[in-house]
């Protein structure tokens, strides 16, 4: 893709063009290693609560009930992504993940039994909570060994898309497979498959030491440097952003779902939903391969109020080919939204807070998704008729009214500043 990338070491030495391209960036030493086994590990995120509902759904009939116990879930990664990634930074990807995996495959195969033996729901909900809570957060973690790999090059902004890219294309398999199993080979297969694969692809990943981020002191004035990433004023607007755009999948996930059951097709639901997917990760490859010259935060402003616009059109929707052609708009819209949020947080948060930046991200998606699966679940019980589409226009739209007004506060301060109080901020980078 153009110009010659050459490195020294991870990235320390390194000269590209104005347009830095995929090439150069997979050419980078030591990629290869943690993106294999992080893609086979990053698949089940996007199976979990596709999977849930499905199961639920089936054995109890109510998208209600297997809305809220997805959304238990949901919520569980949201409060607890953070944490573990802060656990991250102080101790180790290592550390964090092997227990984590462990815990997850336990905790989803109690869940997926529960289900079978038509228990109670609150039951299901006290399983929905380690299952949640437990869901390994690899896509952060990846994202934090690119920094490593690269050292803040200029190909940062196009780690940052090929990340989501990689993302979308997670939720074009995963939707995929999880029908496929749940319809076609029981409606158990797809949490257990979600299990086994969280379980060996998070083994995976954990056994490539070389690229973990490094330790940050777990006491002392090192510690003392820096608090929560949370308290860095841009992180906590781009959390507003990206719980809607976290509205837009549990909204999605459920009203395709019902729709397609509506219409005596459920086998359309993974297609249609792949479809919105396909367009995310389209239009994040093109947003990679742009040398942009316009700042991020204005872009983010951009994009997300064409996300709310076609958010705000699905309802408009009642036949198979208008959905995909709106699914698929919807879709080109994320991509753009995702890679700018990512690419401002490398440049708010320092890099000893990285992870748990990533994760707050992470968490606000899925805290988003969790609640729109709710809704939207309770939505298309009570009125059906595609009501569950209403939800992801009302969050994109409450989110863009939230950045324009913080707008000020997504501009990286200058060089040497404090972002927040105990965070510091690392040198300014070229905007790309």
């Amino acid at each position: 893709m153009g110009s010659t990338v050459t490195s020294t070491g991870p990235a320390k030495k390194t000269t590209a063009s104005a347009r830095p391209g995929y090439g150069q960036l997979l050419r980078t030493r030591g990629a290869w290693t943690f993106l294999l086994p992080g893609f086979a590990a990053r698949q089940p995120f996007a199976m979990l609560t596709l999977s849930i509902v499905l199961l639920v759904q089936h054995t109890t009939g109510s998208y209600g009930a297997a809305g809220a116990t997805a959304a238990v879930t949901g919520i569980s990664m949201a409060l607890f992504a953070p944490f573990g990634g802060r656990l991250a930074d102080r101790y180790g990807q290592r550390a964090v993940l092997l227990p984590g995996v462990l815990v997850h495959a336990l905790a989803a195969s109690g869940l997926t039994a529960l289900a079978l033996a038509h228990a109670p729901l609150w039951a299901l909900f006290v399983a929905a909570v380690p299952t949640g809570a437990s869901v390994p957060q690899i896509g952060p973690m990846v994202r934090a060994r690119w920094g490593v790999v690269l050292n803040d090059s200029p190909l940062m902004a196009t780690a940052a898309a090929f990340e989501s890219v990689t993302d979308e294309l997670t939720f074009v398999l995963g939707p995929l497979l999880a029908t496929a199993l749940c319809t076609s080979v029981a409606p158990a297969a797809g949490l257990v498959t979600e299990a086994a694969l969280t379980l060996l692809g998070g083994l995976l990943f954990a056994a490539q030491k070389r690229t973990q981020p490094p330790v940050t002191a777990s006491h002392g004035p090192a510690r003392a440097a820096h608090g929560s990433a949370l308290r860095v004023p841009g992180v906590r607007v781009l959390v507003v952003g990206f719980l809607g755009i976290g509205s837009v999948f549990g909204g999605m996930q459920v009203s395709l779902s019902a729709f397609t059951e509506s219409i005596g097709r459920p086998g359309l639901n993974g297609a249609l939903y792949g479809t919105f997917a396909a367009g995310n990760m389209l239009s994040g490859l093109v947003c990679g391969a742009i040398a942009w010259k316009v700042a991020p935060q204005r872009r983010l402003l951009v994009g997300y109020t064409a996300l709310a616009v076609a958010a705000s059109s699905l309802w408009t929707a009642h036949t198979v080919p208008l959905l995909a052609a709106l699914g698929l708009l919807l879709g080109m819209c994320i991509a753009p939204a995702l890679v700018t949020g990512y690419t401002l947080v490398e440049r708010l948060v320092p890099a000893e807070a990285r992870t748990e930046a990533f994760t707050w991200m992470t968490g606000a998606v899925a805290f988003g998704q969790a609640a729109a699966v709710t809704v939207a679940g309770q939505l298309e019980d009570r009125l059906g008729d595609g009501s569950g589409f209403y939800v992801p226009m009302a969050g994109t739209v409450l989110a863009l009214i939230t950045l324009l007004a913080q707008r000020s506060r997504l501009v990286p301060p200058p060089s040497g500043r404090t972002v927040a109080r105990g965070v510091g901020h690392r040198s300014s980078v070229a905007v790309d």
